[in-house]
């Protein structure tokens, strides 16, 4: 009784949180909304048994992407008012995709209310390996079966961030860029000049 009303708690909190986000005037309300719904979406995949995806959802949804574009947003400049412009003139292909998508929502909420119970078991993530946790199970198929696969993706991102870092620092002509190089090997003559002016003078 307990695992049904949280996740009855966790789904409408959810479902409201999605709806805020789209419906919000103010962006960075959106984004608080967007992040309430990421933290009751990990509490589903608790529910579920899934703490490992769980956890990526507050780790790196909550805690890399909802935040970063919260300072994104908090920092630029932007014209919101005038993004919205567009808004009425793209209502009526919105609208047709909105009722496209909830006409698939409603015969997949009828195919599985006709369809009856796939199992009377409760749902569980790893149901072939008895008492080991999803996050250990995850880790075994990485570490040992997908080890290969895993060291190229890794070295896949790894290729994909040297790059962003290159083309980021190249140089450019007409850009001033901090060479800390020469500030820590400048003399004491280089920093400042003294300058003495007589009385009644000055600064020529």
């Amino acid at each position: 009784m307990i695992y049904t009303l949280c996740f009855y708690l966790f789904a409408i909190i959810t479902v409201l949180s999605a709806f805020m986000v789209i419906s919000s005037r103010n962006p960075v309300h959106s984004v608080l909304y967007l992040i309430l719904a990421f933290f009751n979406s990990a509490g589903l995949f608790v529910l579920l048994g899934a703490e490992f995806i769980a956890m990526i959802m507050v780790i790196v949804y909550v805690g890399a992407v909802a935040v970063l574009f919260m300072f994104v947003v908090m920092m630029l400049d932007i014209d919101f008012s005038e993004l919205r412009r567009g808004f009425q003139k793209y209502l009526l292909i919105g609208g047709l995709i909105g009722l496209v998508l909830l006409a698939e929502l409603a015969l997949v909420g009828m195919g599985w209310g006709l369809g009856g119970p796939v199992t009377t078991d409760p749902a569980t993530a790893i149901p072939a390996l008895g008492t080991v946790t999803n996050t250990a199970a995850l880790g075994s198929l990485l570490y040992t079966r997908y080890i290969f696969l895993f060291q190229m993706a890794g070295m896949i991102l790894l290729v994909a961030m040297i790059g962003a870092i290159v083309l980021t620092h190249r140089k450019r002509p007409g850009v001033k860029k901090q060479n800390i190089n020469k500030q820590v090997m400048r003399r004491r003559h280089e920093a400042y000049e003294i300058v003495k002016v007589k009385p009644g003078q000055g600064l020529g």
